[in-house]
């Protein structure tokens, strides 16, 4: 039983090559109290530096993992690795229990510490499952931190994304993903072919734009924060829809409102009207022409807040030829969408979204 001198918990002892360890579950709480990173001897030995081990915190993923240790169906699996001196670490073989000092500084973190961070400032019952390395040397630490970093596959958000399909309740996600889908494969789409469905081409020649950066740019007129909109939603509870004034979240009370085939359309038509204004560069194999791949998506969809403001009809689908209307007007030939004029990322996606809105005359 936990005292307010010790941590007790129950544990198995694993032997490996590496040498034996242990695994348990601790409450979060308690491993936020005892748990801390080196960044001091990170900065000192050369090992550390490049096997990157206690690497400085992220503020962004901490606040991100801040935000989903709330949610209704958090969970880290994986466990928290850490290493503990011997003289802190006593194990009963008998008993299977695990006693360590309740103190700070008694576990360093060998991997695991944006999570830690994340649980921080947590309330409630969360226990953690963590693996209790004992006398670790520098050189074990360094390798086991190699392993797990450096060998693993990262999923890609393509992936993740997708797998919001299988989600039983509506979310932010689920809705973007599923326009995403239903657009690369409909017979006519101006997205037809288009989208690298996972984030891995197939080899068609088309495959332009991956999922992720299409999820991403939707979700930004649907959510402020998607996380929260699907914890709300799982939980049973409604969303707050936006007045018509709030211009931001163009598409959030069709969203709300389960009208998804109607955000659909409008991307439909929307980018229909772009394809057929440059068609030859919208529909292009050629490299350097950057209309229908991120740097061109991604301004086009800047630029599709303020077309869809300057019809004045919220929550209304806008039919192709009523955006036919505001491309007309445009002066941009085929021959400038290069990547020459608009370079790749976010400035000539700055460039080019200006390049528009002067056109539109907001």
């Amino acid at each position: 039983m936990n005292s307010d001198k010790y941590i007790e918990f129950r544990c198995l002892e694993v032997e490996q090559p590496i040498g034996n360890f242990y695994i348990g579950a601790i409450e979060a709480q308690d491993l936020v109290d005892i748990s801390y990173a080196d960044i001091h001897r990170i900065e000192e030995r050369d090992i550390e530096k490049v096997v990157g081990i206690e690497r400085p915190l992220q503020g962004s993923r901490v606040s991100e993992l801040k935000d989903y240790v709330k949610t209704v169906d958090a969970s880290f699996p994986t466990s928290i690795i850490l290493a503990i001196k011997s003289k802190d670490a006593d194990y009963n073989p008998k008993t299977g229990i695990m006693r360590i000092p309740r103190k700070q500084q008694v576990a360093q973190i060998i991997d695991g510490q944006h999570r830690i961070a994340g649980l921080r400032d947590f309330e409630g019952k969360f226990q953690i499952n963590i693996t209790v390395f004992v006398d670790m040397d520098l050189e074990d630490k360094a390798m086991v931190f190699a392993t797990i970093n450096l060998k693993q596959t990262k999923v890609s958000k393509s992936l993740a994304y997708d797998l919001y399909e299988f989600a039983s309740t509506p979310s932010p996600q689920k809705t973007c993903h599923n326009i995403a889908k239903l657009l690369n494969i409909k017979k006519g789409s101006p997205f037809e072919g288009k989208i690298k469905i996972l984030g891995s081409a197939t080899g068609k020649p088309f495959e332009t734009l991956t999922q992720a950066t299409f999820v991403e740019r939707l979700l930004r007129y649907i959510s402020e924060n998607p996380m929260r909109d699907r914890d709300l939603l799982k939980r049973g509870k409604k969303l707050g829809k936006v007045e018509i004034s709030d211009t931001r979240l163009i598409f959030r009370n069709l969203f709300i409102d389960e009208k998804d085939a109607e955000i659909a359309r409008i991307l439909y038509n929307y980018f229909g009207a772009v394809a057929k204004k440059w068609g030859d560069a919208w529909y292009t194999k050629e490299s350097g022409k950057i209309l229908s791949r991120t740097t061109g998506f991604t301004a086009l969809m800047r630029f599709l807040r303020d077309v869809y403001i300057s019809f004045q009809k919220p929550d209304k689908v806008i039919s192709t030829s009523e955006f036919d209307t505001v491309f007309s007007g445009i002066k941009l030939k085929e021959s400038d969408f290069t990547s020459e004029r608009y370079n790749p990322g976010s400035m000539g996606e700055g460039a080019l979204y200006k390049d528009l809105l002067k056109y539109l005359g907001v």
